[in-house]
């Protein structure tokens, strides 16, 4: 058994819930409080167990825990003691992790938390003797020295204490891990793939063999597997590549079906494949597919690569850079206080973690999600490369970087898992002719796009432009950095500074981009855009003109022509918006946005001066990339390979992160003037508008303001600049299609003419492969949809009560989704504690604090909790099995009725707007319902609480899913009948409404 803690007496454990709280006293009696009553207690006893701490404190109505806090947080332990491991942040989650019984967990009430410490204490007691077991000394001395509350109970399990032997690991090196990471090396360029085609009947065979002879037979899925096989045929005429687009129902086994054909095309022409999907969270789910392909993760991880852009990774100079300041500032003991306490418990942990971790992914990796809400989300974002200051070859961690330690694996791979936005964004680089991007990235001839109905939406971020004030005023960082603030910004000089010193041909550029960078919004621009905001809005009725602020500087003594311009722009959209009282912008609900046409006065002419200074910029920025290039071609035999890569990477940077920004700009700000008129110059291929809203780390009143560009059609830059080069594309997803009228060819052509429209096929010149797989699953007898005809949709007190009686109804493994995050949070205060007096755990995206992925775990794990979430969980959860059994939609999901949906229905929908809001909407409640059946085991129940929803729309769901629409009462008296029936077994369910 590990030591305990030195303490007379154990500590307290406490399990917060919403409402009564699970409390374990120090003599060991078991209490079940109110959670006021809770808080109070805590008051007059030593710092308690718990997990999660800030979840703990937030239940208990108490404010925020500082770090270190005296807590006695079971996660840290686990962090300590298992890095690299990601478990749901419940003590249940927690206790399953370890390895204990259901029966042993029960309701995991206070007293199991003393157990589930011991078992961490005991794990950590067996790495003793081990490498594991110095390191882990070391780096509690350290973690004890700034006020770990574990740091005693640590030491004196791993027989520890400070100082520790000369002879052993010491804190200061054990926390310095980039010391001890390996080393990648260059391997010879691999040659271009040859254009060997899958036959059919090898991708059947393919499937086959990872499945085993065991695996269940699903339905369609050889036949998707050789549909998909298409994709990968010999490319007969360039520009025109073979795309496919294939629909494979919930429950095909897609994922394992497009992988048949691309592992056998890889494997054949020694290329490589690249699968992307939507989220982070859905690449790892893939990558756990992958282990019926390469069992042994050894050989899986040299054929199988996860790519991500660069701010999702530990930066290993940025952690050195946060070690150094916290350690410094520490004073000569090491024995720092507050914040810088908590900070080396956090990189502490951090270190142990990137000591194990397979890949550095910060994101949706082996780092658990909940790490950001333990310590908060400054410290990964400090440690990560979110600025694009990644100074490459001249960083002394580059060759253990994480980032190019992927980058060179992607390079060998058969398949390379990556994102819509990581894909589209390197594709539109070498449509640009960037020469040095094919010594990052190898660019494929072979792409699968999993999720393919968000290919738009992708499209749409991806190649869209924004001239926003925290846009502009980023770049002016990145390009001057700090500029005085205490900051480990590096502004361009600094990672430059080595490579042009004493060379005038490439100082003099140089210079010219510092100094054309001060025309972009210098630092407190929010501010000073708020005061002239107040200054010019005529003051409410009643009040004193002259108790009002003293007004800021006229607009035309502003510091630079980018202030000057967004200063307009927000006076032109607070003039023509419907929002409440301008003068108080921070009272604004949400964003607010107007046409760019027609122009407000001195619009155009402060565009035109802001275009002249942005290509200043670009001149400036084009010579120096010039520069170097030639310093590349004149030098090719003097210069090392170190500092060839530098200059080969900051050509690279400064092309992608300042001169295509820049240069997209001054394009956008150049047609302000020209005249918007439809029917002399044709349709428009651009949506421009102005849009105002706060963004994070905004103060009140302060508010972001920018221009915005997007593509009328987006999916046109995505053939053009991705798919066409391409030699084959497989689009698949389990609702491409919208069809109103099954069974009707016309409608059925119509609908896959709009999903060819909506992936960019219609755009190339060969017409797409299409494939439909019907999903397995037998939608009339597992699952059951109801229309809710008497819950006021404008309620919110009548909407908390539908969906309590509704989650109390299924016993929970409920899904309740949202189209507005003001309503869900106002139905999850009215639903919590009802919910918790029944036994039912309730969580909530927007809420707790806690990331989309983290809880879904929770919510996977904890069978009968209920989870509330938006557009993110419509789209990304994942839960075979009895833990989601409901789903609860709180009304029709209709596209958002801004000016670019309006731009695009008027546009493209072919003279039937109307028709274009109801396609967006069926497929949204497709999405929707594809949540709740994800296995033939599966039962459950799918509600809409919007009694005006059209039956047009009920075409959504299923083949073989009737509809019921009836009263709440009746709605729960049927749903607890079905799943109390599916309980019982299949034969015994009641037939569909």
């Amino acid at each position: 058994m590990a030591t305990p803690p030195p303490s007379a007496d154990l500590p307290p454990a406490l399990v917060a819930r919403h409402g009564t709280c699970s409390l374990l006293t120090s003599d060991g009696e078991l209490l079940a409080v109110p959670g006021e009553e809770a808080a109070r207690l805590l008051r007059d006893m030593p710092p308690p167990l718990v997990v999660h701490a800030p979840l703990t404190a937030r239940r208990l109505g108490l404010p925020p825990q500082p770090q270190p806090t005296a807590w006695l947080d079971l996660l840290d332990l686990f962090l300590f003691a298992m890095p690299g491991r990601t478990i749901p942040p419940t003590a249940r989650g927690l206790a399953m992790a370890l390895g204990l019984d259901a029966a042993r967990i029960g309701k995991a009430e206070a007293d199991l938390l003393p157990d589930l410490a011991d078992l961490l204490l005991d794990h950590i007691a067996s790495l003793r003797p081990t490498p594991a077991g110095e390191e882990m000394a070391a780096l509690a001395v350290r973690m004890d020295r700034a006020g770990w509350a574990w740091g005693p109970s640590v030491l004196a399990t791993l027989g520890a204490a400070h100082p520790l032997p000369a002879e052993s690991l010491q804190p200061g090196d054990a926390i310095r891990v980039w010391r001890r990471l390996p080393k990648w090396e260059e391997t010879a360029p691999r040659p271009p793939p040859s254009s060997q085609p899958v036959p059919v009947a090898d991708a059947r065979r393919r499937l086959a063999e990872m499945l085993g002879a065991q695996a269940e037979s699903r339905a369609g899925q050889a036949d998707f597997a050789g549909a998909a096989s298409a994709a990968f045929a010999p490319r007969l005429t360039r520009g025109d590549p073979h795309m496919v687009l294939a629909e494979a129902g919930t429950g095909t086994g897609k994922t394992l079906g497009y992988v048949a054909p691309a592992s056998l095309w890889a494997e054949r022409n020694g290329g490589s494949v690249w699968i992307s999907t939507y989220t982070r969270h859905l690449q790892r789910q893939i990558e756990g597919e992958l282990t019926r392909l390469h069992p042994d993760p050894a050989i899986r991880r040299q054929h199988v690569v996860l790519r991500k852009g660069r701010e999702n990774y530990l930066c290993l100079l940025n952690m050195e850079e946060a070690v150094n300041v916290a350690g410094n500032r520490g004073g000569p003991t090491g024995s720092p206080t507050g914040s810088l306490s908590g900070s080396i418990i956090a990189l502490s942990l951090l270190a142990r973690w990137a000591g194990v971790t397979a890949d550095g992914d910060l994101m949706g990796g082996d780092l658990p999600g909940w790490f950001g809400d333990l310590f908060g989300r400054g410290t990964l974002a400090g440690v990560a490369d979110r600025r694009g200051e990644c100074i490459h070859g001249a960083c002394p961690h580059y060759q253990r970087c994480f980032v190019e330690h992927s980058i060179r694996r992607a390079r060998q791979a058969d398949l390379v898992i990556a994102n819509h936005a990581l894909v589209m964004t390197q594709a539109a680089w070498h449509a640009m002719g960037d020469e040095t991007a094919s010594d990052e990235d190898n660019i494929p001839t072979r792409y699968v796009f999993d999720e393919g109905h968000h290919v738009m939406d992708a499209a749409d971020s991806a190649f869209s432009v924004e001239l926003s004030g925290l846009e502009a005023a980023e770049l002016r960082r990145w390009l001057l950095g700090a500029e005085g603030a205490r900051s480990r910004a590096r502004g361009l000089k600094r990672r430059l500074d080595d490579l042009v010193v004493g060379d005038a041909r490439l100082e003099s550029p140089l210079d010219a981009v510092l100094q054309a960078a001060h025309a972009l919004p210098a630092p407190g621009w929010s501010g000073r855009l708020a005061g002239m905001l107040r200054a010019a809005m005529p003051a409410p009725p009643g009040e004193d003109h002259t108790a009002r602020d003293t007004p800021p500087p006229a607009r035309d003594t502003l510091p630079n022509p980018c202030e000057q311009f967004l200063h307009l722009l927000a006076c032109q959209v607070l003039a023509r918006s419907r929002a409440g009282d301008p003068a108080q912008p921070h009272t604004m609900p949400g964003a607010i946005e107007c046409d760019l046409h027609p122009l407000a006065e001195d619009v155009s002419p402060a565009a035109n001066t802001l275009a002249r200074a942005l290509d200043r910029l670009s001149v400036a920025l084009r010579t120096l990339v010039d520069r170097l290039l030639e310093r590349l071609d004149d030098e090719s035999g003097d210069l090392d390979p170190a500092t060839r890569e530098r200059i080969e990477a900051a050509v690279r940077t400064m092309r992608r992160r300042a001169l295509s920004r820049v240069d997209g700009w001054s394009a956008m700000l150049r047609a302000i003037g020209e005249v918007r008129d439809g029917t002399s110059l044709g349709a428009p291929q651009y949506v421009d508008f102005i849009r105002m809203d706060r963004r994070e780390g905004q103060r009140p009143g302060e508010q972001d303001v920018g221009l915005h560009r997007h593509w009328l059609d987006p999916t046109i830059p995505f053939a053009t600049v991705l798919a066409a080069p391409a030699h084959g594309v497989l689009i698949t997803s389990a609702t491409l299609r919208d069809e109103n009228a099954k069974g009707d060819p016309e409608e059925a052509e119509r609908a896959w003419e709009a999903a060819e429209a909506r992936t960019g096929a219609s755009h190339l010149p060969s017409p797409a492969l299409r494939a439909a797989l019907a999903s397995p699953f037998d939608y009339r007898h597992q699952s059951r949809a109801f229309v809710v005809t008497d819950v006021a949709h404008d309620d919110i007190g009548a909407l908390a009560a539908a969906y309590r009686t509704l989650f109390l109804a299924a016993g929970g493994g409920g899904l309740g989704l949202f189209t507005a995050i003001s309503r869900l949070r106002a139905v999850h205060r009215r639903l919590s504690q009802p919910l918790e007096e029944a036994g039912i755990p309730l969580y909530a995206q927007h809420v707790d604090g806690m990331d989309n992925a983290t809880l879904v775990d929770i919510f996977r794990s904890e069978e009968n909790s209920c989870l509330l979430g938006t557009d993110a969980m419509r789209d990304g959860v994942d839960v075979p099995g009895n833990a989601l059994r409901l789903v609860v939609f709180e009304r029709v999901p209709w596209p958002r009725p801004d000016i670019l949906h309006r731009e695009r229905r008027t546009h493209l929908s072919h003279g039937a707007p109307g028709e274009y809001d109801d396609r967006i909407a069926r497929l949204r409640l497709r999405q929707a319902f594809g949540r709740l059946i994800r296995s033939t085991g599966d039962r459950g129940a799918f509600v809409l609480l919007d009694r005006r929803a059209p039956s047009r729309l009920m075409s959504a769901f299923p083949d073989g899913v009737a509809v019921h629409r009836a009263g709440l009462a009746e709605t729960a008296r049927d749903l607890q009948a079905f799943l109390r029936a599916s309980a019982d077994g299949e034969h015994t369910m009641p037939p569909a409404p």
